[in-house]
């Protein structure tokens, strides 16, 4: 009893209650109601999810599925979840979190993809991502703007950033390091098309992301034109700034958006969207402006949120999304289809 009593007093009940309560640590399947496929009975397999009708842009879970465990819920009863990562490309293992909203296990979409936002977190990215807190509001944003109208049901997915919290890697592969630019740009979109119901063209994958990781949303997209469409930057980095790169000037020449928009400007596409974002009360817009005054032409479309009052935080930059930033990348992304009836 005298054990039971120190559990349950203090800080300790608080652990108790939050493990025991919330779900946190337990087993999440996302995709609740896929219709069994024909002579098949394993409803937790690949092959067992409905067969698209229509749109041959959506792809099917491809397999194998992740484990999830529950890290958080949200008041609507959606589920933040994490699971373990290995990139077949990259060769780096990490941490990813993951969030569908609620329309995803709505029998209407079960045979609709979903875009897709994968959200970067600034700082040391390591060893967690900080999008996945719910008090930054993110999942809640979307939530807030598909009952508007005004956003997608997105399936936000988010990775770790960075190898360890010694370095930036600006997301990049840079010689001798972690390849995390091959991590972001395939392992991760590989790992959700693995387990969600995605679209195989561009026009429903995006990035969202602040300070450094806006700098390697940002990037990757430029760097990518055929599989990424948009981004959502928030925060002012602009060029590759890693310690890493010293000795290596051509290839952090190959990271720089700088001159990554320039060849696609040259190369005439195909069109890309960056939204910048920026606080009143944080430096960096003048950056972003002379970006867009370079660069912001042909097939680079790009536009400059002021956030007022803003400050240098996910919390301000959720608030610009919710102004928006979330309204603008869903009017170039494409929708989930119900079906009809």
């Amino acid at each position: 009893m005298v054990a039971l009593a120190l559990l349950l007093g203090g800080g300790g009940f608080a652990a108790w209650k939050l493990d025991w309560f919330s779900g946190n640590g337990e087993a999440v399947t996302f995709g609740k109601n896929p219709p069994p496929a024909e002579g098949k009975s394993d409803a937790g397999s690949p092959s067992a999810e409905a067969k698209p009708s229509g749109d041959p842009d959506v792809l099917m879970p491809t397999g194998p599925r992740s484990d999830f465990k529950q890290t958080a819920k949200l008041d609507d009863g959606t589920i933040i979840a994490k699971t373990r990562v290995a990139g077949a490309k990259s060769g780096f293992e990490g941490d990813v979190w993951v969030w569908a909203p609620k329309q995803y296990d709505d029998p209407k979409y079960a045979k609709s993809g979903f875009p897709v936002l994968i959200a970067l977190p600034g700082g040391n990215g390591f060893p967690n991502n900080y999008w996945a807190d719910t008090s930054l509001g993110l999942q809640k944003a979307i939530n807030e703007g598909v009952k508007a109208g005004t956003s997608l049901p997105y399936i936000v997915i988010m990775p770790v950033l960075n190898p360890d919290a010694k370095y930036y890697y600006d997301g990049s592969d840079i010689p001798g390091q972690a390849k995390m630019g091959t991590w972001i740009a395939e392992d991760v979109p590989a790992f959700a098309k693995a387990n969600f119901r995605t679209y195989k063209s561009r026009d429903g994958w995006a990035f969202m992301g602040s300070s450094s990781g806006a700098f390697v949303g940002m990037k990757t997209v430029l760097q990518h034109p055929d599989k990424f469409k948009a981004v959502i930057a928030s925060g002012g980095e602009i060029v590759p700034d890693s310690p890493l790169w010293k000795g290596h000037q051509a290839e952090m020449d190959a990271n720089n958006p700088e001159k990554l928009a320039q060849k696609l400007i040259d190369t005439k596409g195909p069109e890309v969207y960056i939204n910048f974002q920026i606080g009143t009360k944080e430096s960096g817009k003048e950056r972003m402006t002379k970006f867009q005054q370079q660069y912001g032409k042909g097939p680079i479309k790009t536009t400059i949120r002021d956030i007022q009052n803003g400050e240098h935080n996910g919390w301000h930059y959720v608030r610009g999304m919710k102004e928006g930033s979330l309204e603008w990348v869903s009017k170039v992304l494409k929708a989930p289809k119900p079906e009809a009836g």
